[in-house]
């Protein structure tokens, strides 16, 4: 787990929020390893893979809130298969739970292009 500086990162996380028209109510983020979040991924989603997140939606009206389980094994792994640092991977990973919890998909056509570059818009602010 690399260090992060949290004050940093809730600022980063409500201005990003702002800008999708969203305030900030509780998150939280459990970080963990492979198993344990394959085990989440089963008992919760009924999927049977690995994944980097997985986000727990309790955003009422405009404001976001939600549990967001990320396992560090595949930030690490991620980070490694795109040549991206990882703590980079992890802020994307971090900032990626905050875009759904902001109403952005993933999975349908087209989106995940959308994702990625809201991704990158939010990684930006940052100024790494």
């Amino acid at each position: 787990m690399p260090e992060l500086d949290f004050d940093r990162l809730r600022s980063w996380i409500q201005d990003v929020a702002t800008s999708h028209g969203f305030g900030v109510g509780r998150l939280n983020y459990l970080f963990c390893d492979d198993p344990y979040i394959l085990e989440t991924n089963r008992k919760f989603l009924n999927h049977d893979y690995f994944t980097d997140i997985i986000t727990f939606d309790y955003t009422r009206r405009d404001r976001i809130g939600g549990d967001m389980v990320i396992s560090l094994d595949t930030v690490a792994s991620n980070a490694e298969e795109v040549g991206d640092t990882y703590h980079r991977e992890l802020l994307r990973v971090i900032i990626h739970g905050v875009l759904h919890l902001c109403g952005i998909n993933d999975k349908g056509p087209g989106e995940r292009e959308i994702m990625e570059a809201n991704e990158n818009a939010a990684l930006a602010l940052l100024d790494l």
